[in-house]
């Protein structure tokens, strides 16, 4: 059997490597580790994805947080923000708990589990680069639950390749949520904000 990044326990032998990278104005220091997402530092998509966010208040979840890049970033950016990181992934989960220490982020917790089988509550905030390589099944269904975690006026933003069907995606989103909109566009990514799914269901 393949394993993947998004594998519950990998299986790979540990090879932890220290990655630098900058993201919303500040430098991090963080370990990766061998089975897990974009192990050699900060993925193009990942970066688009931060760069184009709005600013952000209240409760935020890193959905699929991997080693822990975004979580630290808006840790950072936001101190007064909540957030709370969550992945299938154990070694992934382990990897963002450190970093989230090496880098001084307090305002975070993390917290493992399969899309939102962990995570409790609404979130004001829901930040997504979604598992391609899981299949369509797996990220549609992490856009669906999203939505019954976004408190009133939240929104989920989510980064995918266009040639990854970030198209089609769209057109499923809009059957979710009322307002669905592309934020940025660059090198091939579309990040998408998606908001209102009380208000598409009162519609139907």
């Amino acid at each position: 059997m393949t394993e993947h990044y998004y594998s519950e326990n990998p299986g790979a032998a540990h090879d932890e490597r220290e990655v630098i990278y900058q993201a919303l104005g500040q430098r991090f220091v963080c370990v990766t580790d061998a089975g897990v997402f974009s192990r050699d530092g900060l993925d193009m998509g990942t970066r688009i994805l931060l760069e184009a966010l709005p600013e952000l208040h209240g409760r935020i979840l890193d959905l699929g947080c991997g080693w822990g890049p975004v979580g630290a970033a808006l840790g950072k950016k936001y101190p007064e923000a909540q957030l709370v990181l969550t992945d299938v992934n154990s070694r992934a989960t382990e990897l963002a708990a450190r970093n989230l220490a090496a880098n001084g982020v307090t305002n975070a917790t993390v917290v493992q589990g399969d899309g939102f089988a962990a995570v409790e509550g609404g979130f004001d905030a829901i930040v997504l680069n979604p598992p391609i390589r899981a299949g369509k099944a797996v990220i549609y269904a992490m856009f669906a639950q999203a939505a019954a975690h976004l408190n009133q006026g939240g929104a989920l933003y989510i980064v995918i390749r266009k040639q990854q069907g970030a198209e089609s995606a769209q057109k499923y989103l809009s059957t979710i949520y009322a307002d669905v909109e592309r934020i940025a566009r660059e090198k091939g990514y579309w990040v998408l904000r998606c908001a209102n799914p009380e208000k598409k269901h009162e519609e139907e």
